[in-house]
């Protein structure tokens, strides 16, 4: 569906959210990424014969962007030098499918809205055009999954520091819904649901995560990991939870969850606001969007236990360039991680930041004759990083 053209008012500068002012990537996090692929296992289960569950939608915005940007990457403290394209003109489109794969029942939700400011309406404050995303992975029933998906940007665009400081708005909307989330008594405390978000407002695009859900940016053909998977075994995730008098068994955390953060599980926390091992506080990375970021996918481990980031990129892509279809080229990753034997929920959203396809990667000419385009050398890096899992298992959610 195409929107409206937007004039976007000024908004107060927010530099004090983020410090990263000399970068175009910022990592707004307490700790210094590390392998996002340690950890991933892969269990040789049959896959079902075909997708006879399965959701999945597309949608579409254009947005055409102010002549001014200042005041947006201002208020996320980000940079906005002279030689990040200025006329680059964002367009939302996106895709989603969603396919409960070989385990009994469907967990995980998902929500995709490509025109912010209609979906907001009037709220003061709030940005004139962007859009929003997020992937919600459910364990233990789908009582703490369904409420984040419902309540998670209400809480975000409700926050005393929206729009002025995003980054604050985010996390304190993320504990927000799980405090609130533990007051419901009509609802299952005990389930519980990892959480990544996408905010983009403007040409800036925010990711929040908490879980293993992943968000990655394709640039020219290369994934750029926006998230880090939250896998109690990592080094910064085991050193905070043994800090706070958790353990860790044979992955799991307290011998129960395969992930280190995540919201609701409160029979697995301790009193309200105070420091427990299973955080509900997430990670947030940022960057401004240019005309070589061409797509961002987002799913839940079930495709990343079985795909690598770069194997995921270089299949859109291909995808893209073919049929410029976001929606089909989600249902396309799904189906391949369901040939690779997936062996839990499936949840995909492909974004789009053009109308057009993503252009043929042109090779400068050079000395050396090339026996491999950029395409392939791309794909090649994700098949070796495949490679890399097999004989492993595929961790579930609960131990069994």
């Amino acid at each position: 569906m195409a929107g409206d053209i937007y004039s976007t008012p000024p908004l107060t500068n927010g530099k004090d959210c983020y410090g990263e002012d000399d970068y175009k990537v910022s990592v707004l996090s307490e700790d210094i990424p590390e392998n996002i692929e340690e950890g991933k296992q892969i269990v040789n289960r049959k896959p079902p014969r075909h997708l006879s569950v399965v959701r999945h939608s597309i949608s579409t915005t254009t947005l055409v962007s102010p002549t001014d940007f200042d005041f947006e990457l201002g208020m996320l403290g980000i940079k906005s030098p002279s030689d990040i394209n200025s006329s680059f003109q964002p367009i939302f489109r996106s895709g989603s499918c969603g396919e409960k794969g070989p385990k009994q029942y469907m967990e995980d939700e998902h929500i995709c809205i490509d025109n912010l400011a209609h979906h907001l309406g009037e709220i003061a404050g709030s940005p004139s055009f962007g859009a929003f995303y997020g992937v919600f992975d459910g364990h233990g029933g789908t009582d703490a999954a369904q409420f984040v998906k419902n309540n998670i940007l209400k809480f975000i665009t409700e926050d005393s520091f929206f729009p002025v400081c995003l980054e604050k708005a985010i996390k304190s909307a993320f504990l927000k819904a799980d405090y609130v989330f533990a007051d419901d008594s009509s609802l299952d405390i005990s389930s519980g649901t990892t959480a990544l978000t996408a905010f983009i407002s403007e040409r800036t695009l925010v990711v929040a995560n908490a879980g293993d859900c992943r968000a990655v940016l394709g640039k020219r053909g290369k994934a750029i990991e926006m998230s880090r998977d939250h896998k109690p075994n990592y080094t910064s995730e085991r050193l905070r939870i043994e800090k706070l008098g958790g353990a860790i068994y044979d992955g799991y955390l307290n011998g129960q969850l395969s992930v280190s953060r995540a919201l609701g599980d409160w029979h697995m926390k301790g009193p309200k606001g105070s420091s427990c091992p299973l955080s509900a506080s997430p990670e947030l990375q940022a960057t401004v969007l240019t005309e070589e970021d061409e797509f961002l996918i987002i799913g839940c481990d079930g495709l990343w236990d079985v795909m690598s980031s770069q194997c995921a990129i270089t299949m859109a892509r291909k995808e893209l360039m073919l049929h410029n279809d976001p929606e089909r080229c989600s249902r396309e990753l799904v189906r391949e991680a369901l040939k690779r034997n997936t062996c839990d929920n499936l949840t995909v959203i492909v974004i789009c930041f053009s109308q057009d396809p993503p252009p043929r990667i042109e090779i400068p000419p050079s000395r050396v004759r090339r026996s491999i385009s950029a395409e392939g050398l791309n794909l090649l890096k994700g098949v070796l990083e495949d490679f890399q899992k097999i004989g492993r298992f595929c961790p579930g959610v609960y131990k069994d």
